[in-house]
């Protein structure tokens, strides 16, 4: 009826649906695809989802959105520039526009919050005087992210980040760690009770993202084609990557491959200066972010792909999306030998030392020079994200997470009108 208002109950009429939102600052969503994953999980068990994140560049741009269900919450952002005084610009931005829009979506029973940066406590504590539950998804751990991308030692801003990282532990009624070293560092370091901290591993969504025939054009006249994917920063390794593949021409005298670098970020236009002046420019091809069906096509024609993220204290205990990504198309994969690349790949890949170009160059020609064993661990990639890495095991973590956090906890009561059946905006 005209005016009527009810819970807006999925669930099977048991009640009021539990409703969550989820804050994030460094990507817009859908793109996120960990957070997107985590949104339609909720939304499959019967919560009602809503996002705040920034607006996207050339894809999620729209202010508002309901994708699938979820109801998504845009802002402009800038991204930072001019070192540590850019970010204090972006992220003050950002808090204020998250509280403006989480005073739009009305209570909730958990807000959740995905870092970087190690800000979005304040608006979930505002939240949680309110009633909610605090959910902090610990991403990146924001201390080593400092070390490891501005070469600042452990200066007056490391000792800022430290602290407010200790207050989001403090706030959080529970935490997400994306794999078993971050969940040791908010037990030794947030001092966090085990039951409290629950591990979400990312991991590709293997109905969406799959194998698609080769192309061998894509390879431009060369015999094999090289790829890497990721995000493009200080600290994730591209120059590694186009150094190693300099020495893979100059040392080991392979000109039979073409790269391909896609992906974005703060140190992409230095990169395609520096493959410029590594001589590359002919045969390494920078595309930007490209549509997942592209990124399909590029990953599925690849011979070998690259991690070439080097040793530093974030990479060593991080999870690195590439890996999984590559492992789902069934490509093998060259990587320094980090902690957390082991546990993610294993077989898949092959490790060499520690930011050691030339050795990372070498095994890059030895499997150009072995089909067989290139198919064998693509293979053994593949089972590894079907089975004890899938999301399926997320999930579970992710329900069980939501259930402690909102135990003995009464839902929220929102009035507000039933849909009305409107196509959604997409």
């Amino acid at each position: 009826m005209p005016g009527d208002t009810s819970f807006d109950d999925t669930s099977g009429g048991a009640g009021p649906v539990r409703r969550a939102l989820i804050l994030v600052e460094n990507l817009s969503v859908p793109f996120d695809r960990r957070v997107w994953q985590e949104c339609t999980t909720l939304r499959d068990a019967g919560w009602e989802v809503h996002v705040v994140c920034p607006r996207g560049e050339k894809r999620d741009t729209e202010a508002e959105a309901v994708i699938d269900g979820v109801r998504i919450h845009r802002y402009p952002l800038r991204a930072a520039t001019g070192g540590p005084a850019g970010y204090l610009r972006e992220y003050g931005s950002a808090l204020w526009h998250t509280v403006r829009l989480a005073r739009r979506v009305g209570p909730v029973d958990v807000v959740h919050a995905c870092n970087p940066p190690d800000l979005l406590f304040l608006p979930a504590l505002w939240m949680k005087r309110r009633g909610s539950r605090f959910v902090f998804d610990q991403h990146d751990l924001v201390p080593e992210l400092y070390l490891s991308r501005f070469d600042r030692g452990e200066d007056l801003l490391y000792r800022a980040v430290c602290a407010l990282e200790r207050r989001t532990y403090r706030a959080a009624d529970v935490v997400l760690a994306t794999n078993e070293s971050y969940r040791d560092v908010a037990l030794r370091r947030g001092g966090l009770r085990p039951e409290d901290v629950f591990v979400v591993r990312s991991a590709p969504d293997i109905d969406r993202f799959h194998p698609v025939p080769p192309e061998p054009e894509l390879k431009r006249g060369k015999p094999h084609l090289l790829c890497y994917l990721g995000v493009m920063g200080p600290q994730d390794g591209v120059d590694y990557a186009l150094r190693a593949l300099a020495k893979l021409r100059d040392e080991y005298g392979r000109t039979d491959w073409h790269a391909v670098f896609v992906g974005a970020g703060d140190a992409f236009d230095a990169m395609v200066e520096l493959s410029g002046r590594l001589g590359l420019s002919d045969q390494v091809q920078f595309t930007g972010r490209v549509p997942d069906a592209d990124l399909a096509r590029y990953l599925s024609t690849a011979d070998v792909c690259l991690s070439p993220d080097p040793r530093n204290p974030l990479n060593d205990v991080s999870t690195m999306n590439k890996v999984l990504e590559y492992m789902v198309m069934g490509r093998p994969i060259v990587s320094f030998d980090l902690r957390e690349a082991r546990v993610s790949a294993g077989d898949a890949a092959v490790y060499a030392p520690a930011n050691d170009e030339t050795a990372f160059a070498g095994l890059v020609a030895g499997l150009l020079d072995d089909p067989e064993e290139r198919a064998r661990m693509g293979k053994i990639g593949q089972e590894r994200i079907g089975g004890e890495l899938s999301w399926r095991h997320s999930q579970r973590s992710l329900l069980a997470a939501y259930a402690a956090a909102v135990r003995d906890h009464t839902p929220v009561a929102v009035s507000r009108p039933v849909r009305t059946g409107r196509r959604p905006r997409r």
